[in-house]
């Protein structure tokens, strides 16, 4: 699975770019970030890729989580995102 990290300095548009690039080719990602600010981004980045996606009969999922990460020498607890996508089926008439 591919992993994107976000910081609070990422721009959520391209942030969410990236994230629909990764679903156009596999069902699933998983985006980290470390802090308020870049938890934020990562929010906001995930909610510009449902738009993204839409008009595709795609429909976003989002398992949130913690994950450790080594920064230097230290281990910093940050929170993961998984990000899956499903195909939804268009409405009966």
């Amino acid at each position: 699975m591919e992993i994107l990290k976000v910081s609070h300095s990422s721009a959520p548009n391209k942030v969410a770019g990236a994230i629909a690039g990764v679903l156009s080719k596999t069902d699933e990602v998983e985006i980290q970030a470390i802090g308020a600010g870049a938890v934020n981004q990562a929010v906001k980045a995930i909610a510009i890729a449902r738009r993204f996606i839409e008009n595709e009969q795609k429909e976003i999922y989002v398992i949130p989580g913690f994950v450790e990460v080594e920064v230097g020498e230290e281990t910093r607890t940050g929170i993961k995102f998984k990000v899956a996508v499903k195909q939804v089926e268009e409405p009966r008439e």
